[in-house]
């Protein structure tokens, strides 16, 4: 029996404080069909946010199609439901690359009407244990997860979220171990490699953290997801831990030819410039973060080096 389970993976925030751009927008757009491949229509797909409240609801066309704009960068969960089955999946949105989903859908026809409740209980089992991730109760939704993987030992999602749970319970063994069961059962997936990549941030093992974050990047950039831009802001706030302000530099210049609207990696450049003795550079790049984001939880410190600094 197959069991159709949510795919969405809680993000950690950064050892420096990360702010998703606010002014960034991008598109999501999709197709459902179901299991011979036939478009579904009016298929409901909820985006909701997992760093944010953000909550809209649409449907599917006669195509099986569907489009979102105005969306701000970051990472979602997307649902698409009709009847009894449904499927989510994650989405990285980043300004300026459109984000691709496709969602297959299985007919109630081909199941049992106890396999059907198997996969509703599943479910809805998964829902919870994100919901308590997401409400900071990080033993419940470690629990949720392993009652999932006692009946689906192959769900590479469960792991990925078990490791951001132990990662945030500092359980750094547990964390490392489920990244890497993760990366064992879904080689072809960023996620668990962007999960090291923060738990190694946060035991100061930068070596060990940019080579994950660089995996995660790769997957990433391969599968033709988006997030692109804050792939490189994460490398960049690892090298800049590890004291490498040079290579740092590089990586937030990158991030802003991606994605123009990242205020916090402007914030991140002018640092870095300011470390390299470049005071022009570093002006000039805190000037660009107050334009994007002038009441930022930066901003303050940023006016005063603006005044400070020369022109």
């Amino acid at each position: 029996m197959r069991t159709y389970l949510i795919r969405a993976t809680l993000a950690l925030a950064v050892v420096l404080a990360v702010s998703a751009p606010a002014v960034a927008q991008s598109i999501v757009r999709g197709r459902v069909v179901d299991a011979a491949g036939k478009p579904i229509e009016g298929a409901a797909v909820t985006i909701e946010g997992i760093d944010s409240s953000a909550r809209i609801e649409t449907k599917t066309d006669r195509n099986g199609e569907f489009l979102q704009v105005g969306l701000t960068s970051g990472r979602y969960s997307v649902t698409a439901v009709k009847g009894a089955f449904r499927q989510i999946l994650p989405a990285n949105v980043s300004r300026g690359k459109p984000t691709q989903l496709s969602f297959q859908l299985s007919p109630t026809s081909g199941l049992t009407p106890e396999q059907i409740k198997a996969n509703q209980e599943m479910q809805a089992l998964a829902e919870a244990a994100l919901e308590a991730m997401r409400a900071g109760r990080e033993d419940e939704g470690i629990q949720k997860f392993n009652e999932i993987i006692a009946k689906m030992p192959t769900c590479s999602d469960c792991y990925s979220n078990l490791g951001v749970a132990y990662t945030k319970k500092q359980q750094f063994a547990e964390a490392e171990a489920a990244f890497q069961k993760a990366i064992e059962l879904a080689p072809n997936s960023g996620e668990p490699y962007a999960g090291l990549a923060n738990l190694y941030n946060t035991q100061k093992k930068f070596d060990l953290a940019q080579q994950a974050s660089e995996k995660a990047a790769s997957l990433t950039a391969a599968s033709g997801g988006g997030g692109s831009a804050e792939a490189l802001y994460n490398q960049g706030v690892i090298l800049w831990n590890a004291g490498k302000y040079a290579e740092a530099k590089a990586q937030y210049e990158s991030a802003v030819k991606v994605d123009p609207s990242m205020a916090m990696a402007y914030y991140q450049l002018g640092m870095a410039n300011l470390n390299l003795g470049e005071i022009p550079s570093a002006r000039q790049a805190f000037e660009a973060y107050l334009k994007l984001d002038p009441n930022g939880p930066k901003s303050a410190e940023v006016k005063v080096f603006v005044q400070q600094l020369p022109q």
